[in-house]
Formats: C-alpha cells, structure tokens, sequence
C-alpha cells in the first residue's frame, strides 16, 4: 500500500510496543497490528490484513509470531520479518521472566485474581472488534463465496462443534483448489 519502506528501527518499535501492552492472544495482537499497520500507518490494506491472518492462522505455531513474520516481510523483507519476530517475542520473555521469579507472591493475592478477571473481559471486547471488523471486510466483499464460507464455518465450529484444526485444513485444500482453478482458466484465455 505504502511505497516508501518504513524504517527498521520504526518497524521494531511498533512491533515492541504493540506485543508489549497487548494481553490476550493472536487475535489482539493482530487486531492492534491491522489498527496501527493499515489505519495510522497506511504499510498495508485491510484487505492484506485479511491474507495475512488467514496465512498466520494457517501456519503452526502462536498466531502473534507467526502474524509478525508475516507484516515484517511484507513491508521490509526477510530483515524485517527477522525484526518483527524479535519485536514480538522480547516484552513477553521478559514479562513472563519476571512473573516465574514472583509467582508465588502472586498467584494467591486476590487483588491480582482481580485485575486477570478485568483483563479478560477487556480481551474478549477486543477480539470480538477484530471479528466485526474482518467480518465486515469480507462481506463488504460482496463475494458471495466467501460470506458463505464464513457463515458455513462459523456454523460448523459454533453448533456442530467442528474442529478448527478441521475448518483450517478445510479451507486451505478448497483455497488451493480455487487458485489452480483460476489459474488453470488465465491459461486457456
């Protein structure tokens, strides 16, 4: 989206803060990213955002690491998908670093107990934000297919309790066949 490569230095630190002050998993982060990535910042599309965490979540392992790979490379190369990662993985080692060496004095304070309590309905109020606003891209779309997929998905994992290791898979091999079918179909025209 942006033609001009943002700086490194630039690209560490937002990634630095963003996994610093984000509690509550992949899908926070990736909402913060797709906030400072596409809206402040302008580096992606909302768009991109959608192919990226569609990739990040398809791919093993935690969905904010895999999700900084990806934003890295994207708007600096291997470099930055390399700066990325480390933005991503130092606040959380050093957090956690920190929390085993007073564990104990914590996990029975009740004013902690707390205060996780807020945290996770904060998160939750999070990650729903991040599923209207994907959501509303896709079927802003107007693609029929995909509102239909998300609508099967969501329907598949919510009432008939479908695996989402299940639903990933799924949705890959169809993705996989979709490209060779319109790839199969630039070749004949």
């Amino acid at each position: 989206m942006n033609e001009t490569k943002p700086s490194l230095l630039k690209l560490f630190f937002s990634m630095m803060a963003i996994s610093a002050f984000t509690f509550g998993g992949g899908f926070v982060i990736i909402g913060m990213m797709r906030k400072k990535f596409c809206d402040e910042l302008h580096w992606v599309s909302d768009e991109e955002v959608l192919d990226m965490t569609a990739i990040a979540q398809s791919a093993p392992g935690a969905l904010a690491v895999n999700a900084a790979v990806i934003f890295g490379y994207r708007v600096r190369g291997l470099i930055g998908a390399l700066t990325s990662v480390l933005a991503t993985v130092i606040p959380p080692i050093v957090i956690i670093s920190v929390i085993c060496l007073i564990y104990d004095a914590f996990s029975t304070n009740r004013i902690v107990q707390i205060a996780l309590m807020v945290m996770r309905a904060g998160v939750a109020a999070i990650i729903v934000d991040v599923v209207i606003d994907l959501a509303g891209n896709i079927i802003k779309s107007k693609n029929i297919l995909n509102i239909f997929l998300m609508f099967a998905a969501f329907i598949a994992a919510w009432w008939f309790k479908v695996s989402s290791i299940a639903i990933i898979l799924l949705f890959i091999c169809l993705g996989i066949a979709l490209a060779i079918k319109n790839k199969g179909k630039e070749a004949v025209q």
